[in-house]
């Protein structure tokens, strides 16, 4: 090896580390949404000072060269369009869409390296068909949870034996790859059924489950993406690869156990409980629910000293942020103290709902957290309840019986008064009926939230 060659490797691997130390950095600033830009811009630093270096040092011929830069160009110029023009509330499936690329990208490299049997051991070996493995599921689960976000599949698709099917695949996925291990074969035939096989486990174990738990199976997809990056890094020994694909999996698995905690439940019970597909009955509720004019409930708010809105995905959908910020600083103007509380699975992303309000210029000095905020419910005068259902639902605390009992939820039902904009009667994603829409403090405002929020910024103005 020539002194060239060995200050060009050294360069490399110090350029790498450097890079890491960006990733860590950008994702620590990220954590909070104070700092949350300037942490994607540190991270996004370290990925172009990995690239550069990569595509200078990497001694491919120059028709090699050309390739991977038209492919850069390509996605890059794909991802800079889509990212630009896509709208804030379609951001959880264009989360899990790019997620999904990160897993295919990894099961890829994994693929090219079988199939030209690159392998330097078997330990190398089994590296990348783990790595391939992961990056497979991931890839085409999160194209199945882009589709239900996306609304192209609108329905849990369950069916008697689901889970005896899955288990059939995994155990064929785990055979081929043993196989290949082993050495019982070289071609590519027995290669492209695991591959064929992972792919559809990633499929089957995505299809029944719900919309309520898409923040875990995004997070968990997210820490499946990484994984499997880190184990490609193995196999192509890069080291950028190899901590940031670590990095992005500790974060995810971390915010996956996170996202699973705020349910109250297991990610077992996430992926393989079939949630939702018989609790309307077992999550019945006794009680009438009570309409109220947009008037009535604009009068209502420009009276009280305190509001705290607590927005969820009816919001989204609505596209009403900006309306109910118009609202929210209307009734600052009138003295009113207004509070935001986010719970941590509201929406369909981790933090999906800290996004629509920053997007709508909400000061984050307002907008507060499950822990945070769930005290200051007894002074409120008005909770404010925004396209969230599950998440308000007071049978968590009080009801057995109920699925979602012993989930941590808003206090919302311990509020002077609550005002609950909602499109109609229908149940949450979980599928059952929510005891607080029925309580004697309650009051319904049906309607789209935006057309809602529009009406009571006019309420609020003529109560003024």
């Amino acid at each position: 090896m020539n002194a060239a060659h060995m200050s060009a490797q050294t360069l490399t691997q110090l350029s790498y580390l450097v890079a890491a130390g960006l990733f860590i950095v950008g994702l620590k600033r990220m954590s909070s949404p104070l700092t949350a830009v300037s942490g994607v811009h540190w991270a996004g630093a370290g990925m172009l000072l990995a690239t550069i270096v990569t595509l200078a040092f990497m001694g491919a011929s120059q028709l090699n060269l050309l390739l991977v830069l038209a492919a850069m160009l390509v996605g890059g110029g794909l991802a800079w369009i889509s990212g630009k023009r896509v709208a804030m509330t379609d951001m959880p499936q264009m989360i899990a869409l790019y997620n999904g690329m990160g897993g295919g990208a990894a099961a890829a490299i994994a693929a090219v390296e079988l199939y030209r049997g690159s392998a330097h051991s078997t330990t190398h070996l089994a590296i990348a068909l783990i790595g391939g493995f992961i990056g497979s599921v991931s890839f085409s689960g999160s194209l199945i949870a882009f589709g239900k976000l996306q609304g192209l599949i609108t329905k849990a698709i369950r069916f008697r034996g689901q889970k005896l099917v899955n288990l059939a695949f995994l155990v064929a996925t785990v055979a081929a790859g043993a196989a290949i291990v082993a050495g019982m074969q070289s071609g590519a035939p027995v290669v492209s059924a695991f591959f064929l096989l992972a792919l559809a486990l990633g499929i089957a174990m995505t299809l029944p489950i719900g919309g309520a738990d898409m923040p875990v199976v995004i997070s968990l997809y997210n820490a499946l993406t990484g994984l499997a990056v880190a184990f490609e890094g193995f196999v192509l020994d890069n080291a950028a690869m190899i901590i940031a694909g670590t990095v992005v999996g500790a974060a995810g698995t971390l915010l996956t156990q996170l996202m699973a905690k705020a349910m109250n439940r297991s990610l077992g019970n996430v992926l393989f409980s079939n949630f939702g597909e018989s609790g309307a009955a077992s999550g019945a509720v006794t009680g009438t629910q009570k309409a109220i004019e947009a008037q009535d409930a604009g009068v209502m708010l420009a009276f009280s000293q305190k509001v705290i809105v607590v927005p969820g995905y009816g919001m989204a959908v609505a596209q009403a942020q900006h309306k109910v910020w118009e609202l929210c600083q209307l009734l600052i103007e009138h003295g009113v103290t207004v509070r935001f509380a986010i719970h941590p699975v509201a929406g369909r992303m981790p933090g999906h709902m800290n996004v629509l309000l920053a997007e709508a210029g909400v000061p984050y000095d307002l907008i507060s957290d499950l822990d945070e905020i769930n005290a200051e419910f007894d002074t409120a005068d008005v909770a404010l309840i925004i396209g969230a259902n599950d998440v308000v639902n007071p049978d968590a605390r009080t009801n057995k019986q109920s699925p979602i009992y012993g989930m941590p939820i808003l206090s919302a039902d311990k509020a002077k008064n609550v005002i609950v904009i909602k499109r109609g009667q229908g149940q949450g994603f979980s599928g059952i009926d929510n005891a607080l829409f029925v309580l004697d403090q309650t009051r319904m405002l049906y309607g789209d939230a935006q057309s809602a929020a529009g009406q009571l910024i006019q309420a609020v103005k003529a109560a003024g």
